[in-house]
């Protein structure tokens, strides 16, 4: 399968290529903004339409993960690079005739429920479950840009011939390579002088990770099921690895894509050494 990736260099984008790149099943093209020396790439911006057009000559699926991706975006970064992206992508697609669409989605589209109940839906037996249906409550310019490209996805496979099908998927907090674990965020504050280990900042940030915590391996694993998946025309999952303090239901993923999440973040007790 011919796979173009878009924003292939970020924290996400990484994760597949490490875990999913060598797979003799896929043959992965990468679009980013910069270009890495490792890497034959597509150069381009997902908001020039025609520069990102020949990326998508002879791709069967691309995974798509372009974008701004924080939620302090400006409206006006989050239109450029999201809303405009996307629908570049998606037309691009469209064109192109790629029969499958996985776009990296986030939790924010449904961030209000964190807003309203932090810290204490940090912690377990809380009680709230967010799956599938639930209505978007986005608590960010980002996360509301998020929320309008899952339902242009939707137009697009429900109004056109291609893409045939498209996976939201819902990321929560995947990290680069060295803080991949449940600590991570907390220590990465402690790299950069933000709070002390063992502060009540810090103990928080732990909490909020144990929840939210999707590993590289997890993240990837949960790309490739949708890769694999002939059943889906447009559905929504979220990207989370078995926590047990998770709030977000991923028993849909295991139903529909058989998403099986090899972590959990109960599992550390301690930051690695």
């Amino acid at each position: 399968m011919n796979v173009l990736l878009t924003g292939a260099f970020g924290r996400v984008g990484t994760a597949i290529i490490d875990h999913l790149a060598e797979r003799d099943e896929y043959d992965y093209t990468y679009l980013n903004r910069s270009d890495r020396d490792e890497y034959e790439t597509f150069v381009a911006d997902v908001a020039d339409y025609d520069a990102i057009r020949p990326a998508f000559d002879g791709a069967d699926a691309v995974v798509h993960l372009a974008g701004y991706p924080e939620t302090d975006g400006t409206f006006e970064q989050t239109l450029d690079n999201n809303i405009r992206g996307m629908y570049n992508v998606l037309e691009a697609a469209k064109d192109a005739e790629v029969e499958r669409f996985v776009f990296g989605s986030t939790n924010h589209v449904v961030g209000m429920y964190e807003v309203e109940n932090a810290p204490d839906i940090y912690y377990p037996d809380f009680g709230l479950t967010v799956d599938e249906d639930a209505p978007h409550r986005p608590d960010s310019y980002y996360g509301a840009s998020k929320a309008y490209d899952e339902d242009l996805g939707r137009y697009y496979v429900e109004n056109f011939e291609f893409p045939k099908r498209f996976y939201a998927l819902r990321i929560c907090s995947v990290r680069h390579e060295e803080y991949d674990h449940p600590y991570g965020d907390a220590e990465l504050g402690v790299d950069e002088g933000t709070w002390e280990r063992g502060s009540d900042e810090y103990d928080e940030m732990v909490a909020r990770m144990k929840a939210m915590w999707q590993s590289r391996r997890d993240l990837a694993q949960m790309v490739d099921r949708c890769l694999r998946d002939d059943s889906v025309e447009f559905d929504v999952f979220y990207g989370v690895s078995a926590n047990d303090r998770r709030w977000f239901d991923i028993d849909h993923a295991r139903e529909v894509i058989g998403y099986e999440p090899q972590d959990n973040g109960e599992e550390w007790d301690s930051p690695p050494e």
